[in-house]
């Protein structure tokens, strides 16, 4: 399996990323925000980071990118797409999610291994995982708090769109403390915390994040 990770201008954990999906046993294929193509990939990983400077609202200015074109129309289509902190803001703005991340209540800028739960399980991005399976993986941002009118929360929560959820306290006042959604096929994921940074204990806190990439891996051979 092919999944492409794109790199804006400011993206920091691209690198990271590429490194997750080989890790899982996939072939990482590094995609430009310039692109008009996306190279044949079979899934999409939007990475962290502060794309274009995070200027005007983050995630706001990469969903003009022009790789982004295709990436929407992908995702719409049935790719299965991830977008992690900034990436998460990313398809907020190009609502293929619905929502946003606005800075967080305490306005500091939040580090930290973060416990969540497993809410969803049958996600293209998280069927490696047990519903209610508790993971570690690290959270890092200063706009990671999820808001949406309580019509939509109300909605993710009956459609069983929330994926992960933060436990031992909520570190940056997003609504009901959600730490993850998914659009309502379960191919398009967004969460803020990072799980490509816990793929391994020498440079994690846990391997509790290989999960995900793992995942969509089943979903190449079902």
């Amino acid at each position: 399996m092919r999944i492409g990770v794109v790199t804006f201008p400011g993206s920091l954990d691209d690198r990271d990323a590429q490194r997750a999906a080989r890790a899982a046993g996939a072939e990482a294929v590094a995609l430009w925000h310039g692109d008009t193509s996306l190279s044949g990939v079979d899934a999409v990983v939007l990475p962290g980071g502060f794309s274009y400077g995070d200027y005007l609202r983050c995630g706001a200015i990469a969903r003009f990118a022009p790789i982004m074109t295709e990436v929407i129309a992908a995702a719409k289509g049935g790719m299965p797409t991830l977008g992690i902190c900034n990436g998460f803001q990313i398809l907020c703005e190009s609502h293929l999610l619905p929502g946003a991340l606005v800075r967080n209540d305490r306005r500091k800028f939040v580090c930290r291994d973060q416990r969540l739960r497993v809410e969803n399980a049958s996600t293209a991005w998280t069927s490696a995982y047990d519903a209610g399976q508790e993971i570690v993986i690290p959270l890092k941002n200063g706009e990671g708090g999820f808001i949406a009118d309580d019509e939509t929360l109300d909605r993710l929560e009956g459609e069983g769109q929330v994926v992960v959820r933060y436990l031992d306290g909520n570190p940056n006042g997003s609504y009901r403390d959600i730490a993850g959604i998914c659009n309502e096929a379960g191919n398009v994921v967004g969460l803020m915390p990072h799980p490509e940074h816990a793929i391994e204990t020498l440079v994690g806190p846990t391997t509790d994040g290989l999960g995900f990439f793992t995942s969509v891996l089943r979903v190449a051979v079902s």
